[in-house]
């Protein structure tokens, strides 16, 4: 028989929190909590891997299409700043893995902007050229 986590999930999350609010802790869904938690911060980390990636790929866009830019595109750039700045003040302990994620995520970054541009997947650099502080400093538009 199925439960009410997996036929009901609003109902399921409404049911554990007046378990934990009223201190009835034996009739929490443990497992299922257990489960739900540790998605909740991965499900952040995606968010922020994504983020980070159209982060990058407008990047590139900036750097490899001089001819194509515009306040749309430096608009988009801040927007993805701003908000990879809240994610990471909600999540501070991602911060640290920023240049890991930075790493992984650059390819998928040049996977979306060689097509997106144009060009061929060669022109970008097989390894990011810019760290963390260079690709959130509101200030770092790369030119060369």
């Amino acid at each position: 028989m199925a439960s009410l986590h997996d036929t009901d999930f609003y109902s399921w999350t409404q049911q554990q929190a007046e378990l934990l609010r009223s201190g009835n802790f034996a009739a929490l869904d443990v497992a299922n909590l257990i489960d739900e938690i540790e998605d909740m911060g991965w499900s952040e980390k995606r968010i922020l891997e994504h983020r980070l990636e159209i982060l990058l790929v407008y990047l590139l866009k900036w750097r490899y299409q001089p001819e194509h830019r515009s306040r749309s595109l430096q608009a988009g750039i801040k927007i993805q700043h701003h908000k990879i700045e809240r994610l990471l003040r909600d999540s501070s302990s991602l911060k640290s893995k920023m240049a890991n994620i930075i790493i992984e995520i650059y390819e998928i970054a040049i996977l979306i902007a060689a097509p997106t541009t144009g060009l061929d997947e060669a022109t970008f650099p097989t390894a990011c050229p810019w760290n963390f502080a260079q690709v959130m400093d509101n200030n770092f538009w790369p030119d060369e």
